[in-house]
């Protein structure tokens, strides 16, 4: 079960608890937390988390075909999900990963705004 998040904080229910995610918005929660997470950061979870950290240090015209192999390496532990497709746009230092998947029939699709710096990318 995931909870639902708002600028960092969870979402109060109004009777004590927090609000739960469920069916789509639920993967959408877990997709976005494996793809920010950095790989290797967490000891006794390696695989948990992408590299997408990676992709400011590759060059320019590599670093589709990268962010399409990071996000499938990511969420390869996602059984029930497929990436039906990756698209990373860039405009100078900036960029917007677009990673369309396929869930029980459903479509999503889900925007990640990057920073690239000569040590890395941040998610924003």
């Amino acid at each position: 079960m995931e909870w639902k998040l708002v600028n960092g904080d969870y979402v109060p229910n109004g009777m004590g608890s927090f609000t739960a995610l469920s069916g789509g918005e639920e993967v959408l929660a877990r997709v976005l937390y494996r793809l920010t997470a950095r790989r290797g950061a967490m000891p006794f979870l390696p695989n948990l988390g992408s590299r997408l950290y990676q992709l400011g240090r590759e060059k320019a015209s590599a670093r589709q075909v990268l962010a399409a192999q990071y996000v499938a390496e990511a969420l390869r532990e996602e059984p029930e999900l497929a990436v039906e497709s990756v698209e990373l746009t860039q405009a100078g230092e900036t960029g917007l990963l677009t990673v369309f998947l396929s869930w029980e029939g459903e479509e999503l699709t889900v925007q990640l705004p990057l920073v690239m710096t000569a040590g890395g990318v941040e998610t924003r």
